[in-house]
């Protein structure tokens, strides 16, 4: 079993089910008393979301080279960044590392051109729903067509996250929110839902929508285990 290097803390919320989902998945594979070998680096998010709102990708991009690199120290791997935002720094930590990174936006592309689904929703953060770096792969390695919220609908999803989500804060009117972004975006022809930050999946499931629902957190830390346990 390889070691997987987690870099979490980005929130803390999200991470700790990434941990759950890889030690349950791992155990589902191997059984008895297995678990997952798995090395987090977490950080302090209060500092990443300070660089963030500064727009200061630059030191964010060393910020998580060193969380990388920590890793790898540790003999890590593989290195799992524990949301979709900071995956902005993946180009930058692949430079700088020797093992492999395994990226958010790929492992859910291929989900969902496995489903079939060609044109989609992608929620998140305003950085991951208004840059390039998750929609690209999406577009260029998979012909999925990735569709945005309105600018209205993208401060809405936005700011539920930083302001509720990340603090483990779940309302039921934020909740019914989103079910409304989606169901119009269904409604313009979106066949499916990308879930594309880690803290979301924790407030909407599949249940909760009529189209399909890709939980970027599962997709993830799933696709770490298969890598972990491959021959």
């Amino acid at each position: 079993m390889r070691k997987i290097g987690m870099i979490g803390g980005i929130s803390w919320e999200s991470t700790q089910v990434y941990y759950q989902i890889i030690n349950t998945k791992v155990k589902e594979a191997l059984g008895g008393y297995h678990s997952a070998k798995c090395l987090l680096e977490s950080v302090d998010f209060a500092e990443i979301e300070k660089l963030q709102m500064e727009d200061d990708w630059e030191a964010l991009d060393q910020y998580m080279i060193n969380a990388a690199q920590n890793l790898e120290n540790g003999k890590a791997e593989l290195i799992l960044i524990c949301a979709n935002t900071m995956h902005l720094c993946s180009d930058a930590i692949i430079k700088n590392t020797a093992i492999p990174l395994l990226h958010i936006a790929r492992e859910t592309g291929k989900a969902i051109k496995a489903s079939g689904q060609k044109k989609v929703l992608l929620l998140g953060t305003r950085f991951t729903m208004e840059k390039d770096f998750f929609k690209n792969i999406l577009t260029d390695e998979f012909g999925i067509e990735v569709v945005i919220p309105s600018k209205e609908d993208i401060t809405t999803v936005h700011s539920v996250i930083y302001k509720e989500l990340v603090h483990g804060l779940l309302l039921p009117e934020s909740k019914s929110a989103y079910q409304n972004i989606i169901k119009k975006a269904a409604k313009e022809g979106a066949e499916g839902v990308i879930l594309g930050c880690t803290e979301i999946p924790l407030l909407i499931g599949r249940n909760d929508v009529e189209i399909p629902v890709f939980d970027t957190t599962s997709i993830h830390a799933e696709a770490a285990v298969a890598f972990a346990l491959k021959a």
